[in-house]
């Protein structure tokens, strides 16, 4: 095309020469035609034929593939007539010699314009100055904490990069060769003929040295990673180290900023929330997680420390360790910290001491979480790692998996752990850590089943082949191993497949020298050299990196979703609640329970505005209830048995002193202790109209009750009491006639409730009398018809003889028994005796009211001891005596009450409900209901939410 074009363009510049000249110039011209035209269109002349050997020349002169050196070729023109001067060279550089004009002025234009359009631009941008507080101060000091000379020396040297380059020498001895086999002349033809027709030792040696070549090359592949590994390892190391020292000044406050809360911090707070919403882990929480299982003594629990750098989980040889989910999350900071979520202790993971005590601590936490009966628990653990140079992500260590149990196991282990991993593997969002031994049988794993029913396609499931030097060094076949990293030996599917080593079975290797042995071991390791594994594929450190990047995805392309989820959620909920109660505010549980403190508080308090007379008169009335009938039967009935005054208050006062030592100061503060308790029960369950709550009732129940069995009365009380109710018992003088006519009442009314219970007694005894079983249709027993024709006999005894003793004698019993024999009635002697007791005690009532009747003005005799009188009242001054020690004891212990046990009760109080507040159980329990339980709903998924847009808000801020 290019000769085409040119032999057009010769052709016109000869045909203008032409028609310019005449005679004898034409030959001239045709000498000064252009050299392409010459050459192409006028071959007569001898310059085209020489014209065309040249082109051919310049080709063979240039080939790359030619092997002789390189020379230039110098052109000999021999013309058949006398050669014409030529003037274009001349011309075409006067042409060239312009252009630098147009250079020279275009440069100085374009500088020109340039500058002004700078100018224009910087005049544009905004003053900067004032803002630069916005920047770190830090970032301007950096100089002063980084040390940029270290880091320049930590940089490869340029000998280092040197040798990383491709051996050019063997490159060019390559292409030297390629060139042979190509050249043209006869020699190389002959030699590759040659070549073609050797024999079986040629070819044998050359392949043989084909495959040094590979070895060879692979080896240096390998030591080239591993150096770039252990470069990247170093840089990464001193970076933590600078990282940390940036942590550490920021931590200090140096900016007089306030430092915002990490993203996986915030996410972490999600969980946490979702954790307490739903202890069962409801399956409609799809948010990521990284879930690790695998079977028991996998190495999953060692897997999870290499990924935190620290040995914080219990250990144990054989024996399960991880006995409910621990979720782990990590974070960066400038100190290697843990933290449990409801505590603030941090435990410091570089000190061994405080490694020691989070493993004692999370076994601790995780023998509380189990039931009784149980073996594993689905309470999780919340634990929070910091340090320089972790991956930020959330981990669930589960309970390992088993396939027989041992003893001492529950019968129900196998199927809850099961049921634990499933749950927590049913999420399409979580991430499935499965952790395989490598040491044992591929076919003895039970983990890689339950993974590939939870994960088919194998889209969020990732898997790691632990202990692999065990496996190296046990299995005859590395290919063995190489088909378990790439799935062929199980059905299971995985987005990634790892081989990872944990260390050599001792747990007291720290995480340091578990990373050099790693490293060490897969630097030296045939799966390594022959390409069974790719650099990529192995050491926690790599894991580690893959399993962030993952879970990080998984959160961007799932939160948002989850998010809009617990919105509709929140919707339903509000709609609910307006609907139910619409005149009552949302009060979860705890506000639930701050409310009901506040009113038990107060009525408390209610029991100190108790009037000092409401008090003594129910402890009066309250004591006199439980001693009356000791003071009966016990004092009064035996006393007056004595023939005289003398006797009767002898044995008064014996038996008053004996009762007063021992029964009657611990009764009475039991009856004290029992009258607070009616009272503070009474305030507590008594209705306060429209206000009144009964969600309430169960929590001031179980308060009351805890209260009442915490609350002791004070031990010194009874002492002080008992000198004060003996000395008012001594006391014998009656001021005045009012407090005789109140001792006499006294008396009276106690006389005639014990007679009323007395005739109770008989008639339940004897049956109804004729009017009753007239009127009311109602008969009498054989018993009853016994006992009533004892009674009658007895009756007609004490009528013949009114002073009668209390007993009988034998030989009355006999008269009685023979009397109702001889009218056809078969008694027992032990009948007889116990219907007299009853028989009698109503003859001495009656006979002690009518004496209560005459001592009624008989208050001058007593001022006078009796004297020359008949009338004795002895029984009226022990009724006074009892009146009296019971006013007192009641206003002792009214005392006891208003100034200490009712400020020791409410202090009681006040620790039984401190004690419910903390326990969450007893709350549940307590406050119950389908309004605490939507207001629950409500308030959780409100958190929750919110936090979710914080969190995505934070997530889009940093991506951009």
């Amino acid at each position: 095309m290019w000769r085409a074009r040119a032999a057009a363009a010769s052709c016109v510049v000869c045909q203008n020469a032409l028609n310019g000249t005449h005679g004898t110039r034409r030959k001239a011209v045709l000498q000064k035609m252009c050299f392409v035209s010459q050459s192409i269109h006028h071959s007569r002349y001898p310059i085209s034929k020489f014209q065309r050997l040249s082109l051919r020349t310049s080709v063979q002169q240039f080939s790359t593939l030619n092997r002789y050196p390189l020379h230039k070729f110098k052109l000999h023109v021999k013309y058949g007539s006398q050669p014409h001067r030529n003037f274009w060279l001349a011309r075409v550089a006067s042409r060239l010699l312009k252009l630098r004009y147009i250079v020279l002025g275009s440069a100085v234009g374009g500088g020109y314009t340039a500058k002004k359009t700078y100018d224009q631009w910087k005049d544009m941008l905004p003053d900067l100055s004032e803002y630069k507080w916005i920047v770190p101060d830090f970032v301007w000091e950096l100089d002063e904490y980084i040390d940029f000379d270290k880091l320049t020396k930590a940089l490869p040297a340029s000998e280092d990069l040197m040798k990383l380059l491709p051996d050019f020498d063997k490159i060019g001895e390559s292409f030297g060769s390629l060139r042979g086999f190509f050249a043209p002349d006869s020699s190389r033809e002959t030699a590759f003929r040659a070549t073609d027709q050797g024999g079986e030792n040629d070819k044998q040696y050359k392949k043989v040295s084909d495959k040094e070549k590979v070895d060879q090359l692979q080896e240096e592949l390998l030591h080239t990673q591993l150096k770039y590994q252990r470069m990247l390892e170093r840089l990464e190391k001193e970076n933590k180290e600078l990282r940390k020292i940036v942590l550490q000044k920021d931590d200090k406050g140096i900016h007089q900023r306030k430092l915002k809360k990490s993203l996986i911090d915030m996410y972490s707070e999600v969980l946490d929330i979702l954790s307490d919403y739903d202890a069962s882990y409801n399956t409609q929480d799809h948010l990521p997680r990284v879930v690790v299982v695998g079977d028991q003594s996998a190495g999953k629990t060692s897997v999870l420390e290499m990924i935190a750098q620290a040995r914080i989980f219990p250990r144990g040889s054989g024996e399960m360790m991880t006995r409910s989910p621990v979720m782990v999350t990590l974070s960066e900071g400038p100190h290697h910290v843990a933290m449990f979520k409801d505590s603030s202790r941090e435990f410091d993971l570089t000190k061994e001491e405080d490694l020691a005590a989070l493993r004692n601590e999370i076994e601790v936490r995780m023998r509380k979480s189990v039931s009784e009966g149980c073996t594993v628990s689905a309470q999780t653990i919340s634990l929070n790692v910091k340090g320089p140079g972790l991956q930020r992500m959330v981990l669930v260590d589960l309970p390992g998996v088993i396939s027989t149990m041992t003893s001492g196991m529950a019968p129900d282990t196998k199927e809850t752990i099961f049921s634990i991993s499933k749950a927590y593997m049913q999420n399409p969002n979580a991430i499935i850590l499965c952790i395989q031994d490598g040491s044992v049988d591929a076919e003895r794993s039970i983990v890689t089943d339950l993974v590939s029913q939870m994960d088919p396609q194998g889209k969020r499931t990732i898997f790691v082949l632990t202990k692999v030097d065990l496996a190296e060094k046990n299995v005859a076949s590395p290919n063995r191993i190489q088909q378990i990293i790439e799935g062929k030996l199980f059905p299971m599917k995985a987005l990634g497949y790892f081989a990872v080593v944990t260390g050599k079975g001792n747990s007291c290797e720290s995480i340091d020298s578990i990373r050099e042995y790693e490293e060490e071991f897969f630097q030296n390791s045939k799966l390594l050299k022959k390409c069974m594994l790719k650099a990529h594929q192995v050491t926690t450190r790599n894991l580690s990196l893959a399993v962030s990047d993952c879970f990080w995805k998984m959160v961007r392309e799932s939160v948002e979703q989850q998010a809009d989820a617990f919105k509709a959620t929140r919707f339903n909920l509000e709609t609910e609640w307006k609907n139910n109660y619409p005149r009552l505010r949302e009060l979860d549980r705890n506000e639930l329970f701050e409310k009901a403190k506040n009113e038990i508080l107060d009525e408390v308090i209610s029991l100190s505005q108790v009037t000092p007379k409401h008090w003594e008169e129910i402890l009066q009335k309250t004591l006199w209830e439980r001693v009356s009938t000791h003071v009966i039967e016990n004092i009064y009935l035996p006393a007056a048995q004595a023939l005289n005054a003398g006797t009767f208050n002898t044995t008064v006062d014996i038996k008053l002193k004996q009762w007063t030592d021992k029964q009657l100061p611990s009764k009475a503060v039991e009856v004290a202790w029992e009258t607070l308790q009616e009272e503070f029960s009474r305030f507590m369950t008594e209705p306060k109209g429209k206000e009144h709550d009964n969600i309430f009732d169960k929590l001031k129940q179980a308060v009351k009750e805890e209260s009442i069995k915490r609350h002791k009365w004070n031990e010194r009380a009874e002492d002080s009491l008992r000198v004060i109710q003996h000395n008012a018992l001594e006391d014998r003088s009656i001021s005045d006639k009012q407090q005789w006519d109140a001792a006499i009442q006294f008396m009276e009314e106690t006389l005639q409730s014990r007679l009323k219970d007395t005739e109770s007694v008989i008639e339940d005894m004897v049956g109804p009398d004729w009017k009753k079983r007239w009127l009311y249709w109602m008969g009498r027993t054989k018993e009853q018809s016994i006992r009533n024709e004892t009674k009658n006999e007895l009756e007609k005894m004490i009528r013949c003889n009114e002073d009668h003793p209390a007993y009988l004698a034998n030989d009355e019993v006999t008269t009685v028994r023979k009397n109702l024999e001889a009218r056809g009635v078969a008694v027992d002697p032990c009948l007889i005796k116990d219907t007299w007791h009853q028989v009698y005690r109503r003859h001495f009532l009656k006979g002690a009211l009518g004496h209560c009747n005459l001592c009624r003005r008989g208050f001058y005799y007593y001022q006078r001891h009796f004297v020359d009188s008949e009338l004795e009242c002895n029984d009226v001054v022990l009724f006074w005596r009892i009146q009296r020690m019971l006013a007192i004891t009641a206003n002792t212990l009214r005392q006891q009450l208003a100034n200490t046990e009712v400020r020791r009760l409410e202090k009681n109080v006040k620790e039984v409900l401190e004690d419910f507040a903390e326990d969450c159980e007893k709350k549940v329990k307590l406050i119950t209901g389908k309004r605490v339980q939507l207001a629950e709903d409500l308030k959780k998924v409100r958190e929750i939410q919110e936090k979710l847009e914080v969190f995505i808000e934070a997530l889009h801020q940093e991506e951009k």
